[in-house]
């Protein structure tokens, strides 16, 4: 008997809740499995695993209005791509490669359908879509726990600062998100405890398995560059550290009077030892770039 919505959404926790957990090391094995011999058996081990994590990521779009079942489909398909395209020689984990592929896939999904937003999917519109009205909610009590109270354009103004993105960005989707929102401060209705509908947000901190995972992406990446690091020579090294990790970086001019050679060969050097470490780093692939964006 086929499953309607309702019992979909409750069936597919449970059943994820239920997977096994994987160790990194048979994560490895299975990912290889499926890369290099395409085994069906391993993907499905791989992505049942992480099923769950998934759906978690699912849930917190939920608020945007779309159907439960609909947003999992599209973390599913998220998860999925990341199986297709992760290598496991790069060094990250696969959770962690895999978040990003699911929260695009679910993004992707909710832009697409949401009445009033059928933009493009810039940066500045994503980050504004999902994020504007958790910003505007904590800078209006930041506000008046200071006494102040904000009008329209000084709200607009902070919530463009806060989110880096350009003040027309945030008045546009302003206007396209006023006619169906409600105030993230007004409470509940029939709600006897009197909560607000901001404490219905999905909180978005980082999982303590997220932490983690970053905290050994963090350390990849650090003895990545230092092997980039280690093909400079004692020069190049130098002149990278005076000019980019001192805290007070120095000047073409200066290194080059230090070093005796001009101003334009300082920066020769300088350019070699970026595309060297450049070079040595593309080894890494698409991990790296995941790491660094």
């Amino acid at each position: 008997m086929a499953l309607d919505g309702a019992a979909l959404e409750n069936a597919l926790p449970r059943k994820a809740m239920k997977a096994e957990m994987l160790d990194a090391e048979t994560e490895l094995e299975l990912a290889r499995a499926w890369r290099d011999h395409r085994d069906e058996a391993a993907l499905h081990r791989l992505v049942t695993a992480y099923m769950r994590l998934a759906i978690s990521m699912a849930a917190k779009f939920k608020r945007y209005g779309a159907p439960m079942p609909d947003l999992i489909q599209e973390a599913g398909l998220g998860l999925m791509k990341a199986a297709e395209k992760f290598d496991p020689d790069r060094g990250v984990r696969f959770s962690t490669y895999a978040v990003w592929w699911i929260k695009a896939s679910v993004q992707d999904y909710v832009m697409r359908n949401w009445s009033l937003v059928r933009t493009g999917s810039t940066s500045s519109q994503k980050s504004l879509f999902f994020n504007m009205r958790r910003v505007q909610a904590r800078l209006e009590r930041e506000a008046l726990a200071q006494g102040q109270k904000l009008d329209r354009d000084q709200l607009l103004q902070l919530v463009a600062t806060d989110l880096g993105v350009p003040l027309r960005d945030v008045e546009m989707m302003d206007g396209r998100l006023s006619g169906s929102d409600f105030s993230l401060n007004a409470q509940q209705s029939g709600d006897e405890e009197g909560r607000e509908w901001i404490e219905t947000l999905a909180d978005e901190g980082e999982t303590t398995a997220e932490m983690v995972g970053e905290a050994h992406d963090q350390m990849q990446l650090k003895v990545w560059l230092h092997d980039a690091m280690d093909e400079l020579t004692d020069r190049e090294k130098f002149i990278l550290r005076e000019r980019k990790l001192a805290d007070e970086p120095r000047t073409l001019e200066s290194l080059g009077e230090e070093l005796s050679l001009s101003k334009e060969r300082v920066r020769q050097l300088e350019a070699a030892a970026f595309q060297k470490m450049r070079t040595t780093l593309s080894r890494h692939g698409e991990a790296l770039s995941l790491l660094l964006n």
